[in-house]
């Protein structure tokens, strides 16, 4: 089982920030594609940013331009930067994870596809006051 903490969240103003990190550790697992997902009440999951093992990140398109997503390899941390948060932000951010499994091999996750995701955070709670 791979342990993730999370932390951030909490509550700012529209058009402030916030930022989420996550870190994932396993006694054999080192290296990870990391991302956020975040679900607001009676909407579907929704990927949020992706950054894999080799670099490659990914944005929904409603985040582009204000969230960054970073990750720091020595410590198996990712971090999301997010500004200019909107109303529309608001919402559950759960860390979601994909170890790679093979010594110098490869993961991969899809914003599209939250089933492909392996291991999930609890969640922190993101909310924008207007």
């Amino acid at each position: 089982q791979v342990e993730l903490v999370e932390t951030g969240g909490g509550s700012v103003q529209s058009g402030g920030s916030l930022r989420l990190s996550c870190a994932a550790s396993h006694h054999t697992y080192s290296e990870y594609c990391m991302g956020w997902f975040r679900q607001a009440p009676g909407k579907e999951r929704e990927g949020v940013a992706i950054i894999e093992n080799d670099g490659s990140i990914y944005y929904a398109d409603s985040v582009k331009g204000r969230f960054t997503i970073t990750r720091d390899n020595t410590k198996s941390t990712a971090y999301l930067q997010m500004n200019s948060l909107k109303p529309d932000d608001a919402a559950m951010y759960v860390c979601a994870v994909v170890p790679v499994y093979t010594p110098g091999g490869y993961c991969a996750m899809d914003l599209s596809n939250p089933d492909g995701v392996d291991y999930w955070g609890k969640g922190t709670q993101v909310t924008i006051a207007s």
